[in-house]
């Protein structure tokens, strides 16, 4: 890595040499644009507006324009001039919990390379930093333009983080926040469920640009100059949800299949199986002493045929004396 900047960490009364280096890089796929049919190199000048003539770099200057469209001129020599007091310092500030900074402010991560002789006093700010859990809020002047900035550790290297000023975040002024959304008690449950379901521990590791690989593919196959296989075209949902509960309760079975778990109503289903057979068990018996009484009940059935019989007899007996 090569140091895109020297200068000094005030830290009270302490001041610890250090290099800059850019923490972070673009990995993207980078291209020129060229001519179709030869690949030629398209170039740009820089051309007047006035005259159209071309204006050397070293000619070129900044310019300020009015709201009238007349343009206020500013050399190298203006900024120079300008007070900046972080210039080349990383002037701290205070220290405030890094829980209390939020993130949309953060702009470009660098690391600090103590100098030689700067390393007890830059550990021992590190360590600072780490036991406290603080971050170091400073300020410090890159490329002509002072910043807000903070230092935290990293790996055992400290960190400084720009940052945007406060009146360059956006206020977010949508219409739906003035919606009166009504959320159901089993809704929010089924959505705090399917964040309990996805839930991890940040690797990023994990994740790949498939995009940046799947070019990468594209311009190899063009060197090699074999055929290029498209990918399937995955089609876009429609993004209307029909039925939230559905759309959440399925969201948690898909996640929770995705990890191995089996899902509550599988549980419910294997649980209910052994009750079931032991159900039929126990009802067999009752099935068995049934039939066993079905004998008696027909011995009770004949039992008042054989009396309604038995009592119809005399009275054939009289009638027969009658006749005689």
């Amino acid at each position: 890595m090569r140091a895109i900047w020297k200068g000094s960490v005030s830290f009270g009364l302490v001041s610890i040499g250090v290099k800059l280096y850019s923490a972070t890089e673009e990995r993207d796929v980078s291209f020129h644009q060229v001519r179709r049919e030869d690949g030629s190199r398209i170039r740009y000048k820089r051309v007047a507006e006035a005259d159209g003539q071309e204006v050397a770099y070293g000619d070129i200057a900044k310019g300020f324009q009015l709201p009238n469209g007349e343009t206020v001129v500013l050399t190298d020599e203006d900024f120079a001039d300008l007070p900046l007091p972080s210039t080349r310092v990383v002037d701290v500030l205070e220290f405030v919990p890094q829980d209390e900074i939020d993130p949309i402010y953060f702009a470009k991560s660098y690391y600090l390379e103590p100098e030689k002789n700067a390393v007890k006093p830059y550990v021992l700010l590190r360590e600072a930093l780490e036991d406290s859990g603080m971050a170091g809020l400073v300020k410090v002047a890159i490329r002509n333009r002072e910043q807000l900035a903070t230092l935290r550790v990293r790996e055992g290297v400290i960190v400084m983080s720009t940052m945007i000023w406060p009146d360059e975040v956006r206020e977010p002024s949508f219409g739906f926040l003035d919606d009166d959304v009504e959320i159901r008690p089993q809704e929010r449950q089924m959505a705090e469920s399917l964040v309990a379901s996805m839930a991890g521990h940040f690797d990023p590791e994990e994740f790949t640009d498939d995009y940046r690989a799947a070019l990468q593919e594209v311009i190899d196959a063009k060197i090699e100059g074999r055929e290029v296989v498209e990918a399937d075209e995955v089609q876009p949902s429609s993004g209307t949800v029909v039925d939230l509960m559905s759309a959440l309760r399925a969201s948690v079975e898909a996640a929770k299949k995705g990890r191995g778990e089996t899902s509550a109503p599988a549980k419910k289903a294997a649980a209910t199986k052994p009750a079931a057979t032991k159900t039929t068990a126990k009802t067999a018996p009752a099935k068995k002493a049934a039939a066993k009484k079905a004998p008696a009940k027909k011995a009770a059935a004949k039992a008042p045929a054989k009396k309604a019989a038995a009592r119809k007899t005399p009275a054939k007996k009289a009638q027969e004396r009658r006749s005689a």
